[in-house]
């Protein structure tokens, strides 16, 4: 609702926690009595099909709330039924990234607790069902590597930037309502020292964050 109201046309529910839990029904009954002509969107539908097309043994990594709905292994069924999907929560990962931490070594041994089961499971794919693991790419693609694993690796913040694109190519009606001003603005509902610190470092470039009142 703040979104909307500060005229944003789109929203991209770039959390798969929210999506699994709350984007259907915002979708179907929330937009079209409240915002009609806007939408939301979400990222695990582009993720798992993506890597449905990857391959046929699948893991994924996640938040324990996105494990328990099952929906990447749902997703990824609908487009490859022959697929075995293998999912692993991993309540520790967030927390790493949103610390900012960065030894080595602790990051090591939770990926390797985590990764390990799925490597067992000779996987030829791995789905970073978490927005915050793309963070850690480079350190998942090379503990992958320690424990012999080759798999391709779905990082859905490349996949969903790409089908959103195409999105708005095949919805022009959006595009003709969209600012092409290149405005970046930030809120946050937390305005601890740690985010505005964080987000500049994440995003690559200084950023400004404004108190999100709802």
């Amino acid at each position: 609702n703040f979104l909307f109201k500060q005229n944003c046309q789109l929203v991209l529910f770039a959390c798969n926690t929210a999506s699994t839990q709350a984007l259907r029904k915002i979708q179907q009954e929330y937009i079209p009595v409240d915002h009609p002509g806007k939408n939301a969107l979400g990222v695990i539908i582009p993720a798992c099909e993506e890597a449905a097309k990857s391959g046929n043994s699948i893991g994924v990594i996640a938040t324990e709330s996105s494990v328990d709905s099952e929906a990447f292994i749902k997703e990824i069924q609908k487009v490859n039924p022959q697929a075995q999907v293998i999912q692993q929560a991993c309540p520790l990962l967030v927390k790493l990234v949103e610390t900012g931490e960065s030894d080595v070594e602790i990051l090591d041994k939770v990926l390797i607790r985590y990764l390990k089961p799925l490597v067992e499971e000779k996987i030829d794919t791995l789905v970073l069902g978490c927005t915050h693991y793309g963070l850690l790419e480079e350190h998942i693609q090379r503990v992958l590597g320690q424990l012999g694993s080759s798999a391709k690796i779905i990082h859905e913040g490349r996949v969903v930037a790409t089908r959103f694109k195409d999105y708005l190519d095949r919805h022009p009606e959006y595009q003709l309502r969209l600012s092409k001003n290149d405005t970046r603005m930030f809120y946050a509902t937390d305005m601890s020292k740690n985010f505005q610190e964080l987000g500049s470092q994440y995003f690559g470039q200084e950023i400004e964050v404004k108190k999100a009142i709802l």
